[in-house]
């Protein structure tokens, strides 16, 4: 072994104790007749000395040539340290050296290695071999590790069986573009990778396995954002003779667990609304709901009077803010001017105070008089000292915009602390929906979801009415999971994919081999997926999921530290009968 210890656990108890230490030098301190020496590991920093008069001189003199990131070994003594540094474990004692031995010497690196680096982001992520060194990158992939281990402590402990399932499969029609794979031995044929594991853990139901877990990686070529890769990680799990009910209580208990395990924080409620209730309530079917600031629907009563922008609109609808009914009209504007960006997109927007003496100032007040803007903050459940702002338009467009807004406020207000945790379920999704452009119904979650038995007959008159056995659990305005009962007889899955459109002869290619196994004594089953990194980095109280991945992407999708992706040999392709066109 080339150490006896690591760097962060020698302390005062070691004193006198020979040791043996490895590592990389954080930073050196020459004062000419002494030199200290940072010594660091994954485990944390041990405090070096070289001194002219205790040291032999070829050491002491070596010591002088160490440059940062060199790669060092040392023997030597525990002594007490005589300026303690109570902000590391190790601080009360440092390393009297007496043999060092340099391993391997280091360029200087293109930024500090130390928590708060002078390095931007794409120079890091050129060289994220050296930025995981950095405690903030190196803390991510372990806690990382440890929510990965208490996950599978817990699905092992209720006798899930963990499975792999291929990375090389058939490319099926599942919402996203497919990463494809040339097959050299089957000529003009290519694999594709997998979106989720969604047709193989079904198969595994059909085989008899009962509970399945696997925490997996999924690929979607689409187009990314700060808490999106084109590779990611699932938390993939199937359970077979089981009702949502079991679905969502063997999760709740997982997410309890995790949050119990990982920190410290019981959480005994799981709201349960429905997709209708979070679009209406919150604009969105993830809300965040560690803060207030619902909607309230104004039609009833802000319609009907002399301003023509309400008349209008298909919707109006507001929310209260609150403590903010002090801001000025430059800081209301300035609002304004957020809606309006063409991200938003709302053409305006109207403004009430509500001042502490009950009375009401508006931006519409020549409209609406003091009784009718008291009717709003009932609607919107506004106090006196807050402001209520009022969006109208178009209803599922308006309620986006709020929705941006909502979470905008609630940002600059401080109102969504990382360290608070606000689980819910989302149940109820539409199984359909309309895709104006294609001009067909798309299955909103995927092709194998089961519809609400008692909605059945929908399917020939209203399809778009029909709702899914669907749910997705949300944290902190997050969706973390998803899942559904999933169709478990051949006969509805075949009625599945003709409203999406599929003829018979589509389904058979495409599914076939599913169909084919449905006939086999398939049970009735479900499952949900868990987004890994998502929720890592939630727990972790962080928004993206960039550092918790150990060699991420950039919003391109390249890996600028190994350049990929990259052009292939001319040998290769031809091998793969590929021939490259110009666009």
């Amino acid at each position: 072994m080339y150490r006896s210890h690591n760097c962060g656990e020698l302390n005062a108890s070691h004193i006198n104790t020979e040791v043996t230490l490895a590592g990389w030098v954080q930073k050196s301190r020459d004062k000419g007749f002494m030199n200290w020496v940072d010594l660091r590991d994954r485990y944390g920093i041990t405090q070096l000395i070289f001194d002219e008069g205790r040291s032999e001189k070829s050491v002491f003199e070596l010591a002088k040539t160490l440059g940062r990131e060199f790669v060092i070994q040392v023997k030597g003594t525990v002594i007490e340290r005589e300026a303690k540094n109570k902000n590391i474990a190790t601080g009360e004692i440092e390393i009297l050296v007496t043999q060092l031995t340099i391993l391997n010497a280091s360029l200087t690196p293109p930024f500090t290695i130390e928590d708060e680096t002078d390095g931007g982001e794409d120079i890091r992520m050129k060289y994220r071999y050296l930025d995981i060194r950095r405690n903030p990158v190196k803390n991510s992939l372990m806690f990382r590790h440890k929510v990965a281990m208490e996950v599978r402590k817990y699905l092992s402990d209720l006798d899930f069986c963990e499975v792999e399932t291929p990375y090389l499969i058939k490319s099926t029609p599942e919402g996203a573009r497919d990463f494809v794979v040339p097959s050299r031995m089957n000529e003009g044929q290519f694999y594709a990778l997998p979106q989720s594991p969604q047709t193989f853990k079904q198969l595994l139901m059909v085989g008899g396995m009962d509970k399945y877990f696997q925490i997996v990686k999924c690929f979607r070529d689409e187009d990314l954002r700060a808490d999106r890769q084109p590779e990611f990680t699932q938390i993939d799990c199937e359970m077979a003779f089981v009702e949502q009910e079991d679905i969502l209580n063997v999760f709740e208990g997982l997410t309890r667990h995790l949050l119990k395990e990982i920190k410290g924080i019981e959480v005994d409620k799981f709201p349960r609304i429905t997709y209708e209730y979070a679009m209406k309530t919150y604009g969105n079917d993830k809300p965040d709901i560690r803060f207030g600031m619902e909607f309230g629907e104004l039609n009833k009563i802000a319609q009907h009077k002399d301003f023509p922008v309400f008349n209008a609109a298909e919707l109006v609808v507001g929310i209260a803010v609150p403590g903010v009914g002090n801001y000025t009209r430059k800081e209301i504007d300035g609002l304004i001017d957020w809606v309006k960006r063409p991200q938003v997109g709302a053409s305006g927007m109207v403004y009430v105070k509500c001042n502490e003496d009950g009375t009401y100032k508006s931006s519409v007040d020549k409209f609406y008089d003091q009784d009718d803007l008291s009717n709003w903050a009932k609607t919107t459940g506004a106090q006196p000292g807050d402001m209520i702002f009022v969006l109208s338009g178009p209803a599922d467009k308006t309620r986006t915009q709020l929705s941006a807004l909502r979470m905008e406020l609630a940002t600059r207000l401080g109102l969504r602390n990382p360290a608070e945790f606000a689980p819910l379920w989302v149940v109820d999704f539409p199984l359909l929906e309309f895709d104006e452009e294609s001009g067909r119904y798309h299955a909103m979650h995927h092709p194998f979801t089961s519809p609400k038995p008692e909605d059945m007959h929908l399917l020939e008159t209203n399809p778009g009415k029909v709702r899914a056995n669907a749910y997705d659990m949300v944290l902190n305005g997050n969706e973390i999971g998803g899942g559904s009962i999933r169709i478990h007889d051949k006969a509805t899955q075949q009625l599945m994919f003709k409203y999406l459109g599929f003829t018979e002869e589509e389904a058979k290619a495409q599914f076939g081999f599913l169909m084919d196994a449905f006939q086999f004594g398939a049970p009735p089953h479900g499952g949900l997926a868990f987004g890994l990194d998502r929720l890592v980095a939630i727990l972790g109280g962080q928004e993206t999921i960039r550092d918790f991945i150990a060699f991420p992407k950039n919003n391109s999708g390249r890996d600028v530290m190994i350049d990929a992706p990259s052009t292939i040999d001319e040998s290769q392709l031809k091998e793969l009968h590929i021939k490259l066109v110009s666009s």
